[in-house]
């Protein structure tokens, strides 16, 4: 297999060892590695989103992690324009671009190109914010579907985010946000790529999670949680979809036990695991699926 010319992604459900698969990838192809977690690219949260740690971002150049602050959002748009100037960086120095995350639509973006979709005022925007943050999200998702059926099964119905944006580009252009992603045009050929998908039956991906959190939880998670709770952020705020940082609080107002800290946070990485398949699903069909046994051997033969 020639891979000079080849772009390596990785994806995976949480937990699934993404990282790892990713540092050993590099190693062997000489390559560098660019994250593509819409969580790790914040530096405030390190603990939370499982961010590689300073022994393995010493092994290998490592990209986009951790540079941006909670305090400004980050979009996909952003994350795409960053990542394909790193590609270029890394191709230049005849070095293999190793794309790893956990974010379905920055690979997206990535493989099928960005949306272009027309301005949306700000007055619209306003109004449609307004809207939701009245009906509270559970209504707000119905009203969405009432307007837009194709989003159905494609945006999360807890995802704030998201729905906002879906009932902006519905309300604004007349026209479905999926139906623009048809009119979007790539920046790589499509043989360019090896997409690999890390996953584990479910018990052992469970085990897993329930070992990530206690392991956060001794790498000081409850500190990280203090410091970012100092920044008085709006709770409306992306970021606190980070998993951990609602339930770390109810900890600090001593509303819930460490036992109960861990547990909800255990539920909450699974259900968010769980999202994550259904997304591949849907989107990542020609992805080549393997378990840990699979994707060591796929390794040696690279």
């Amino acid at each position: 297999m020639d891979l000079k010319s080849k772009i390596i992604l990785i994806s995976g459900p949480t937990a699934s060892g993404k990282s790892k698969a990713a540092l050993k990838i590099a190693k062997k192809l000489n390559g560098e590695i660019i994250n593509a977690d819409s969580m790790q690219v914040y530096k405030e949260l390190k603990i939370l989103t499982a961010r590689p740690s300073k022994t393995d971002l010493n092994k290998i150049d490592h990209h986009l992690y951790g540079f941006r602050s909670v305090k400004k959002e980050f979009s996909s748009g952003e994350w795409l324009k960053l990542a394909k100037k790193k590609i270029k960086k890394i191709r230049d120095k005849n070095k293999i671009p190793v794309l790893v995350g956990g974010t379905g639509l920055y690979f997206k973006t990535l493989t099928d190109g960005l949306v272009k979709i027309p301005k949306i005022p700000i007055s619209v925007r306003d109004k449609i914010r307004r809207m939701q943050n009245k009906l509270g999200q559970k209504k707000f998702y119905l009203k969405l579907l009432n307007n837009d059926p194709l989003v159905k099964n494609k945006i999360d119905p807890t995802d704030v985010q998201r729905s906002i944006r879906a009932y902006e580009v519905i309300k604004f252009t007349k026209k479905s946000v999926f139906s623009w992603y048809t009119k979007t045009k790539p920046s790589f050929k499509k043989d360019q790529f090896i997409k690999i998908y890390v996953d584990y039956p479910k018990e052992i991906l469970i085990n897993k999670i329930s070992k990530r959190v206690d392991q956060m939880m001794k790498n000081g998670a409850i500190q990280e949680v203090k410091d970012f709770l100092k920044l008085d952020l709006k709770s409306d705020s992306n970021i606190f979809k980070v998993i951990g940082i609602r339930e770390i609080k109810e900890f600090i107002d001593k509303k819930i036990s460490m036992h109960d800290l861990k547990l909800n946070i255990v539920i909450k990485t699974r259900q968010y695991a769980k999202r994550q398949r259904t997304w591949s699903r849907g989107q990542m069909s020609d992805w080549q699926k393997f378990d840990a046994e699979a994707l060591s051997k796929f390794i040696k033969k690279l």
